[in-house]
């Protein structure tokens, strides 16, 4: 369509797709790359597909996707269905009923991210070094820790989006995974008590040492402690796997060690030293209550638990 009308729609397209963060396109192109694939194997159409059809691709999937595989596949269909104008049925009773079978049948328990409090952090920044990986890593970890930050957020942190000040740090965040509006939030950070274990020290130690005026704060260091580009979100999880290794930390076979574990460790400590669920919610960017509350009672399912009133 030409004319002022078409500009404005071409416009209103372009901001609609900016209204999913870059990680979930990439997941959402890459199960509707692979269900089209599947289609096409069969000489069915992808767009629209029948119900019929979605339901036997989640039925081919059960064995090798668990519960969130499975719902993200479907979530990418149905999105490549409004993307097209075309009708979707979420609640059809085939898809319905044959997730829910699925599920059953080979559902396995969530395995959450392991809650990293300061314990394990401070043993992550025992196997830290003192060289630019080494502080580098010392920063990642107790920013992450102290700011309940995601992976995407620390990855995406510029220099800057970091104010120093003689009480301690401030922390803007442009734009986050629930924050699909790009409100942004800022962030305080005081200084800590123990120096060795200050986040605000070693994020000014490691600025200063790989003298990082601007741009993107935790960079790839080579073994020759070369400075290279943005670390990237699986940049984040093999640092924590190798320092974990070397710290010897293990986690419960029903938890995963994940970047994750820093945010959920902050919240769990956070509740165990008595923090209110307001101020949780705001440190950790959090609109859904219930999230928080299931953050609280993993915090304090030993902590209350009324076996402590028993004479053990």
């Amino acid at each position: 369509m030409a004319g002022p009308l078409g500009a404005a729609i071409a416009q209103a397209a372009a901001y609609a797709g900016k209204s999913l963060s870059e990680n979930t396109r990439r997941a959402y192109a890459s199960d509707w790359r692979a269900f089209a694939a599947w289609c096409d194997g069969l000489d069915q159409p992808a767009l629209p597909a029948d119900p019929v059809l979605i339901a036997a691709h989640l039925a081919s999937l059960a064995g090798s996707l668990g519960r969130s595989g499975l719902k993200r596949r479907l979530a990418a269909i149905a999105h490549a269905h409004r993307q097209a104008n075309l009708p979707w049925q979420p609640g059809h009773p085939a898809i319905r009923a044959t997730l829910r079978g699925i599920l059953a049948s080979h559902g396995k328990p969530t395995r959450p991210a392991a809650a990293l409090t300061s314990v394990e952090v401070k043993q992550l920044l025992r196997a830290c070094g003192t060289d630019l990986a080494g502080l580098r890593d010392r920063a990642l970890f107790l920013l992450g820790f102290a700011a309940a930050l995601r992976r995407s957020e620390l990855v995406a942190i510029d220099r800057e989006h970091l104010r120093f000040t003689s009480e301690g740090m401030t922390l803007e965040i442009p734009r986050s995974k629930r924050d699909q509006e790009g409100e942004g939030a800022r962030l305080g950070i005081p200084r800590g008590n123990n120096p060795l274990s200050c986040p605000v020290r070693a994020v000014e130690e490691w600025l200063k040492r790989a003298r990082i005026d601007y741009g993107a704060v935790f960079r790839r260091v080579t073994a020759a402690g070369t400075l290279e580009g943005r670390l990237g979100d699986q940049g984040v999880w093999r640092i924590l796997r190798r320092r974990a290794e070397r710290a010897g930390i293990t986690v419960d076979a029903a938890e995963r060690l994940s970047p994750h574990g820093l945010r959920a460790g902050f919240i769990t400590e956070a509740y165990l030293n008595g923090a209110r669920d307001e101020q949780v919610m705001q440190h950790a960017r959090q609109s859904d209550f219930s999230t928080t509350q299931s953050y609280r009672r993993r915090a304090k399912i030993t902590a209350e638990s009324p076996a402590r009133l028993l004479d053990l």
